[in-house]
């Protein structure tokens, strides 16, 4: 798969909620649905992105399969553990 300048916007409604899109096409591809439940796009950065290239959260190759496909990619928030959902339900002890 061929390199592609990538632009990524996060989410000012959800934390660590990702799009990306071809920086030359901008967010025209992009669901106006989608957009609505986003948020106003803020954008975070520019790279070049390849097969190649580690990011933390996702696979390149994803990324770029589904903007050649779709002409975005959502990258969701991680999903919390569910012993750390537990914490916050567990009564705490006032310990002096």
């Amino acid at each position: 798969m061929p390199k592609r300048l990538c632009e990524i916007f996060k989410s000012p409604r959800r934390d660590e909620m990702y799009l990306y899109v071809d920086r030359a096409r901008g967010l025209t591809d992009v669901p106006e649905a989608l957009l609505e439940r986003f948020g106003k796009p803020v954008s975070v950065t520019v790279m070049m992105l390849s097969d190649d290239k580690p990011l933390a959260r996702a696979k390149a190759r994803d990324v770029l399969a589904a903007i050649a496909s779709q002409g975005f990619y959502l990258q969701m928030p991680p999903t919390r553990e569910a012993y750390m959902l537990d914490l916050y339900k567990a009564p705490t002890e006032a310990r002096y």
